[in-house]
């Protein structure tokens, strides 16, 4: 069931595809806290990430996808393959401090920012997914991943 949808996301048109709609699907997030989607049950859990802008010192919030790794949310920065790593990821390297939103509870969490083996395991995970591994190859940057530990 989830083979073609995640084929989709994984092609040029469909990361442009869900790069447009990813706007308004943070605003269902957010307005319901996590609870909804507009992609559903059709993608990776979602949760929302609010960070402090490493500029602006501002709450930034997006909606991320997620993995389970033990205790702890894992996160990946793979910004669709772009050059650039994605805003949410400066911000957690400048400030760990963060706090996550999913199924309407708010959990304060301090962002690790995985290197070596752990991170390599930790890609892994996300690289079973057809869209990650394209995301991948489309960029010569490494890929930052982040473990996210409750406080």
């Amino acid at each position: 069931m989830f083979k073609p949808v995640f084929a989709f996301a994984a092609s040029p048109f469909g990361s442009k595809v869900i790069r447009a709609v990813v706007p308004l699907d943070e605003r269902v997030v957010n307005r319901t806290k996590g609870r909804f989607s507009l992609f559903g049950p059709l993608s990776m859990p979602e949760l929302l990430l609010t960070t402090t802008g490493r500029k602006s010192g501002q709450p930034r919030t997006t909606v991320l996808s997620y993995v389970h790794g033990d205790i702890r949310l894992l996160v990946l920065g793979s910004n669709f393959g772009q050059r650039r790593h994605p805003s949410w990821s400066t911000n957690l390297v400048a400030d760990p401090r963060a706090s996550v939103s999913m199924a309407g509870q708010d959990i304060p969490v301090t962002a690790t920012l995985l290197t070596d083996g752990e991170r390599d395991a930790a890609l892994q995970r996300f690289l079973a997914y057809p869209m990650y591994r394209a995301y991948q190859t489309r960029t010569d940057r490494d890929l930052r991943v982040f473990a996210l530990t409750r406080r």
